[in-house]
């Protein structure tokens, strides 16, 4: 049985990420308590039921304080041979505030005492231990609906069993860190074509941009020293059973360096570690 746990902050895209579960074959239920969960779980195990191969589950801030229960619950979900996975889903507060405004619907936390900003800090602050243990976490800030159809179908839906799900993106620090990244490599060190102007209307994907890149010894060094390093640790994560690894590549304005490392990393490690997914923040 694989059981995938959706949860994370009210406006989030939660009930994005549960409908592409249901299209894709996935039994699903939103805000089960978790007292009724554990018993569903184990009543489809004992049955082998084919119907509950594949379950998703929505759990929020609607499930408190029963939530507080799911790191010992999935502990003996996993015990019993289930493949058990927590995605989180986040946003920036002003991200929030401004789908709660668009659409007009109640925050699950709010109140005639408790405003909308102080729900969305209480909640953060409630599902903190379910972002400890979440395999996988996913920023939704500057996510579109159909990006975040895109993401939970190729990472969530596609992995194999047992299978550790690779995504390697790129950034631009003047954006901000990516909240979803394992392992971040700072490449700003590094030649930019930026300052060549025939380059800077392109991205790293251009052909002329990764020539000029791939001419530096310095981005080859780079490369090399980054595939060196996640060679030796990939396997450690699947090992600890990990299901998710996202790497960042950023560089000022995530444009051309940081592409053409990721475009390069995933090239160089797929035929090890199998498919590898490449995301660019600041790309169109």
């Amino acid at each position: 049985m694989r059981l995938v746990i959706i949860s994370g902050l009210s406006g989030s895209g939660k009930s994005v990420a549960l409908n592409v579960l249901e299209d894709a074959g996935f039994y699903c239920i939103d805000n089960i308590p978790v007292g009724p969960l554990r018993s569903f779980v184990k009543e489809s195990q004992s049955d082998q039921a084919p119907d509950y191969d594949q379950v998703g589950v929505g759990l929020d801030a609607r499930n408190l304080p029963d939530i507080a229960q799911l790191p010992e619950l999935i502990d003996e979900f996993r015990k019993t041979g289930a493949s058990c996975e927590v995605i989180f889903l986040q946003a920036e507060n002003d991200v929030l505030l401004l789908r709660f405004s668009e659409t007009r619907r109640r925050h699950p936390l709010t109140s005639d005492v408790v405003s909308l900003p102080e729900a969305i800090a209480k909640e953060r602050e409630l599902l903190g231990p379910i972002i400890d243990m979440a395999d996988l976490i996913i920023d939704t800030s500057s996510t579109t609906v159909n990006d975040l159809r895109d993401l939970v179908r190729n990472r969530v839906k596609n992995r194999g069993q047992d299978a550790l799900s690779i995504l390697i993106e790129s950034f631009g620090y003047k954006h901000g860190l990516p909240a979803d990244a394992d392992f971040v490599f700072d490449v700003r060190c590094l030649p930019n074509p930026y300052w060549e102007p025939e380059l800077r209307p392109m991205n790293g994907k251009a052909k002329p941009v990764r020539d000029f890149l791939s001419a530096q010894a310095q981005v080859q060094e780079m490369v090399d020293d980054i595939e060196g390093f996640l060679n030796h640790w990939i396997p450690r994560y699947k090992n600890f059973q990990r299901s998710y690894l996202t790497i960042a590549i950023g560089c000022t304005g995530g444009q051309h360096r940081s592409v053409y490392i990721a475009e390069a990393l995933a090239e160089r490690l797929m035929a090890a570690h199998g498919p590898i997914q490449t995301r660019h923040h600041e790309l169109p």
